[in-house]
């Protein structure tokens, strides 16, 4: 069945054209998504608060009387309205921005209820553009908390509050789910519903907002619900699609395994003759100047079968900065051409590209393993050349950056796909690179549609609870373990205003022959501005450490500059190297066992985390100090005192999801996938690995009930969790 979302509304709504164009800027296209379209928070005018008993900064109702108003021109113009309850207690309301006709409500002996946040103010306690009504001693107060709803310019409360109502009255939500995957205690849905748009005014406030209330159980295990069943999906439908069984020609001591498939189908024609590249698996590990680890040996041979199947592999190679991932990708780069067939490494910058471009260079070419480069960069007659020579199959390994996917891109036999720092791509990206298997010289002459296996890797750990949610589709390969002789990285924080004793302590560094990064502040609203504060840095740098090798690299360099800079810092031409976050990843350089980062409450824990992971690198003890201003803002302070306390990539990223929250430590607006509107992945786990084992209950015997709960939920938003 396929799923696609409702963008109409009941005729008894009345809903214009007008308003639903509205209403669909907020998501809001039917009548499920209205009704669904839960407060963010309520204000309570179920009850008359007297005026000496308002609380400073929080919400209150109070019934006054106005003695007065009048029309201030100092130090502004503005309308100054005072007012007095049942016991004399005087409050002022003060509007900045008002109109003529707005004085009538203010006339003296007027009854007036007062709905807002009272403050301290030059005129006493008062209320700060107030919302009014006029009212008389009679006039009942609320019969329920009163809603506020997330909204856009061009609907106020009042519209949504009529809205909804009306929703409420002649829109029903049936029952959907089976009453034994659901807790007893919930109710129905509609009665979940009800009471989050309505709730009488014995419910606590604070449960509500909170969202700890039983009816936000409901909600929050149905969204949940649709989010584990789209995924289950997904990697269902994966399941169905065909890849190449890359088998390797020789035995190798490391993960030569046979296709998992008791009648796999006829293997696709080489890109080239096989002789030469005949055992390249075992020459590419026998050749190894170090032994492998235990993780990598692990997560390797987890790799090393999936790509040995005809289902093709959507697998994930997380590990912390400098755990290895990148030998790991190699093998996997080494079985796939040992089996004759062509790969695609894309990483999201140029410097990271090229770092795996020459450390494959460096491993593959003995091996008569040609790897080429493409990126944006490369001249116009190059990128041809590279174009010519990948569609007669006679390049092995592209690497390159987003320049991979562009239409003129046309592979022989692409049978494996490597990304980089997945999180940094967008679905369409991503979807790209696959679809170039399909377009490839072989599977069009071939007249099969073929998928390509997929390795994905990020250095930012996954917290548990986006393993079982948002990466539930994927096989996750762990490294956890560091390569033998790596030093741990003390962090010290210190305050900028002690900058000077920190070049002192760089001065003696290079003496004892030490290399040192020096990163500056993030400037992101100007990167006009971040490049002139690197070179200020550098030329300060340079005058205050006359017996130091200064160097800068910045985003603006041209390659070939930036690539000359980077090789002078691995040869030790250089002592200091002065750079911007261009640094962050694929930068390895033993010896360097400082890292100053300047500024370092601007920059986020992943990056924070990322930059400490260029040292640490040798056997040489290293530090990493985080030079910060002050005042800090709390979550700066959080940051800082995280990175203080651990080096654990996994720990750094569980307290980033906490700070953040799911959508922005995924950089959901670039992965496309939707968002959880009512759930907290850090604080729901428990009714997360409810809904995932409902999911594969339902998908097993109601597929109807799993299908029309996915349309209330999700609508055509589930394909974003395809790629």
């Amino acid at each position: 069945m396929s799923i696609s979302p409702s963008h109409t509304f009941s005729q008894a709504l009345k809903i214009t054209p007008l308003m639903a164009e509205k209403l669909a800027r907020t998501g809001v296209c039917s009548d499920t998504d209205l009704l669904l379209h839960i407060p963010l928070r309520y204000e309570d005018e179920t009850r008359i608060t007297p005026v000496a008993d308002v609380r400073l900064g929080e919400f209150a109702q109070v019934q006054v009387t106005v003695i007065e108003h009048e029309v201030k021109f100092r130090p502004r113009r503005q309308l100054v309205v005072t007012t007095q309850d049942n016991s004399g207690e005087v409050l002022v309301l003060r509007y900045v921005n008002f109109y003529p006709s707005m004085l009538a409500n203010f006339r003296s002996g007027q009854l007036l209820r007062v709905k807002g946040e009272a403050r301290h103010g030059f005129f006493g306690t008062e209320m700060i553009h107030p919302r009014v009504e006029k009212v008389t001693e009679n006039t009942p107060v609320a019969a329920t908390l009163t809603p506020i709803y997330p909204t856009v310019e061009g609907l106020p409360q009042s519209t949504w509050r009529k809205l909804i109502a009306r929703a409420l009255e002649v829109v029903v939500l049936p029952e959907i789910l089976p009453a034994h995957i659901l807790n007893p205690d919930w109710g129905t849905l509609m009665d979940a519903v009800r009471l989050l748009h309505a709730p009488p005014p014995d419910v606590n406030p604070h449960a509500l907002t909170e969202r700890d209330h039983i009816a936000w159980g409901r909600l929050k295990f149905e969204e949940l619900l649709a989010q584990q069943i789209s995924i289950h999906q997904a990697r269902m439908a994966r399941r169905l699609e065909v890849a190449p069984a890359l088998v390797v020609s020789g035995g190798s001591e490391l993960g030569a395994v046979p296709a998992q498939t008791p009648s796999p189908p006829p293997p696709l024609p080489p890109f080239r003759e096989r002789g030469e590249n005949q055992n390249v698996l075992a020459q590419f590990i026998a050749q190894l100047p170090f032994k492998l680890t235990g993780a990598q040996q692990s997560a390797w041979q987890l790799i090393a079968q999936d790509m040995g199947t005809t289902t093709p592999m959507h697998r994930l190679l997380q590990g912390d900065v400098g755990s290895g991932k990148t030998v790991v990708a190699a093998l996997a780069c080494a079985q796939c051409v040992d089996a004759g067939k062509q790969c695609a490494v894309m990483a999201p910058t140029e410097i990271l590209a090229e770092q795996l471009y020459y450390k494959l260079h460096e491993w593959f070419t003995p091996l008569n393993v040609n790897v080429a480069w493409l990126a944006s960069s490369v001249t116009k007659k190059n990128k041809q050349s590279v174009y010519d020579a990948l569609e007669k199959g006679e390049v092995h390994i592209l690497v390159g950056t987003h320049a991979l996917i562009q239409e003129s891109v046309r592979f022989y036999d692409l049978g494996l796909a490597v990304i980089d720092e997945q999180h940094r791509f967008g679905v369409k990206q991503r979807l790209a690179l696959r679809t170039k298997m399909k377009e490839s010289v072989c599977a069009i002459n071939d007249g099969q549609e073929h998928a390509p296996h997929q390795l994905m890797m990020s250095a930012t750990p996954i917290p548990r609870t986006l393993a079982l949610s948002y990466f539930a589709d994927l096989d996750v390969a762990v490294i956890d373990e560091l390569p033998p002789n790596r030093t741990p990285i003390v962090t010290k924080l210190i305050d900028v205003r002690r900058r000077a004793e920190v070049v002192a302590k760089v001065a003696q560094d290079v003496a004892q022959g030490k290399q040192i990064y020096w990163v500056c502040p993030l400037i992101e609203e100007s990167e006009t501005l971040e490049l002139k504060t690197a070179i200020e840095t550098f030329d300060h740098l340079t005058a205050a450490l006359t017996d130091a090798r200064v160097g800068l690299v910045h985003g603006r360099l041209k390659p070939a500059e930036k690539r000359a800079v980077m090789e002078a810092f691995k040869a030790c031409e250089l002592d200091v190297l002065v750079a911007t976050t261009v640094i962050e990843v694929g930068v390895d350089v033993p010896n360097a066992s400082v890292m100053v980062i300047e500024h370092a409450e601007r920059f986020g824990l992943a990056q924070l985390h990322q930059l400490r992971g260029r040292v640490g690198r040798g056997a040489v003890r290293s530090q990493c100090i985080l030079l910060f201003e002050t005042p800090l803002s709390d979550i700066a302070k959080e940051r800082l005192k995280v990175m203080y306390e651990t080096t654990d990539g996994f720990e750094v990223a569980r307290r980033d999801l906490q700070l953040r929250g799911a959508g922005e430590f995924l950089g959901v607006r670039q992965s496309g996938l939707p968002l959880l509107r009512f759930a907290d992945l850090e604080t729901d786990t428990a009714l997360l690995e409810d809904a995932r084992d409902a999911a594969a209950w339902l998908l097993a015997h109601d597929h109807t009930a799993a299908e029309a709960h996915l349309l209330r939920w999700l609508g055509n938003r589930a394909e974003l969790l395809t790629v």
